[in-house]
């Protein structure tokens, strides 16, 4: 434990002396043993990656030219100087997780992206909690993946995308190897899918994506020091490198020049699980990914009807629904369907009766009253 002081002391004093904006401290992960700290990351470059220190080495570079480049050229017509999506006309962030003893961030980072794209998809009060587990002891597992050697982001991606991921409640996540045993029955039924996704180059591209689209996955390097964060915008002052590791971005400060970060560490560590990280920082930027849309079909379940309109065109009309749900459009593929749903969602509003709904491609196909 003295030696912990001793560095940890050493730590804030660098952080004072660089003038570093960050607070160092005792954490709930900077006590544990070395490899049980190695094993809250799991990212490792790919076959075609460059190593975590030429990444953020090129980060460096990057930032430097970004830094250099004239505010006025770089950002007055791209996105907003700041954002964050847990207070962006409501909150569309997931609660923070915690992968335990595991290289399974990849996982982590990936479906922490993805469930905010959908909540921003359907509505922040949409609740969405998807497989951890299933993303990793089973798709990563069939390419040789486990909590030891970690995972790469773009394969994630590409299973969300191929296979789907079930949700949490049909595999429930535990730390520690699984040979994909732990799925229930009908997880098969509840699979999640993505039409793409795309790989994500530099500070201003980022700030785009974020900003129109959604929070994104990032892997940067981590040194010692990052274990004792506690608040503040981190800024690398010392420590040997330990590892990658994968997060999720969810939003950023132009002014400040920094990220919002989204960690799988639980809400213990840094601010409630979240952290900051200045721009350029650790290789930050040079391994991101977002999902580019996601597959929209989906249920609704005991809600009001609270209002329809309708245009005087063919098949366009939408309805309200309670919740926080808001406006549905009811499908057209045909004036029967069409006009059977409409009468049915009609009835439900003037009964005050709730209803389910089943959406395809974010509209109304199925409506039952009850």
């Amino acid at each position: 434990m003295a030696k912990e002081k001793l560095e940890l002391k050493a730590i804030q004093e660098l952080i004072a002396s660089s003038e570093a904006n960050w607070e160092a401290g005792i954490t709930t992960v900077s006590e544990l043993t070395e490899l049980e700290k190695k094993r809250k990351l799991g990212y490792v470059p790919g076959p075609d990656d460059v190593s975590l220190e030429e990444q953020v080495e090129e980060g460096e570079r990057a930032f430097a030219a970004y830094a250099a480049t004239a505010a006025l050229s770089r950002d007055a017509f791209g996105a907003p100087a700041s954002l964050d999506w847990r207070n962006n006309n409501g909150n569309f962030v997931t609660p923070v997780k915690n992968q335990g003893s595991c290289g399974s961030c990849v996982a982590f980072g990936t479906i922490a992206s993805v469930e905010s794209m959908i909540k921003i998809a359907r509505g922040a009060n949409y609740q969405v909690d998807l497989s951890e587990a299933h993303l990793f002891y089973c798709h990563a597992r069939s390419e040789g993946r486990t909590c030891a050697n970690g995972w790469w982001p773009d394969r994630a991606l590409s299973f969300f995308q191929s296979q789907g991921v079930t949700e949490d409640s049909y595999y429930p996540y535990s730390a520690g190897d699984q040979n994909c045993t732990g799925k229930l029955a009908g997880w098969d039924s509840r699979l999640n899918k993505i039409t793409g996704y795309s790989k994500i180059n530099g500070i201003v591209a980022m700030k785009e994506y974020i900003s129109t689209k959604g929070p994104v996955e990032a892997c940067f390097a981590v040194y010692q020091d990052f274990y004792n964060y506690r608040s503040g915008i981190y800024r690398k002052v010392s420590g040997s490198l330990v590892g990658g590791h994968c997060v999720c971005i969810v939003g950023y400060d132009t002014a400040g020049g920094y990220w919002i970060c989204k960690n799988s560490w639980g809400p213990g560590f840094g601010e409630s699980g979240f952290f900051k990280i200045a721009f350029g920082q650790c290789g930050i930027e040079e391994q991101v990914y977002g999902a580019t849309g996601i597959v929209n079909n989906y249920d609704i379940s005991g809600v009001k009807v609270q209002g329809l309109w309708a245009i005087n065109e063919n098949r366009n009309a939408w309805v309200y629904l309670s919740g926080g749900h808001g406006w549905k459009k009811i499908g057209n593929a045909n004036d029967a369907a069409f006009v059977n749903i409409l009468t049915q969602l009609a009835s439900a509003k003037a009964t005050n009766s709730n209803v389910n709904v089943q959406l395809v491609n974010n509209m109304i196909q199925i409506v039952y009253v009850f």
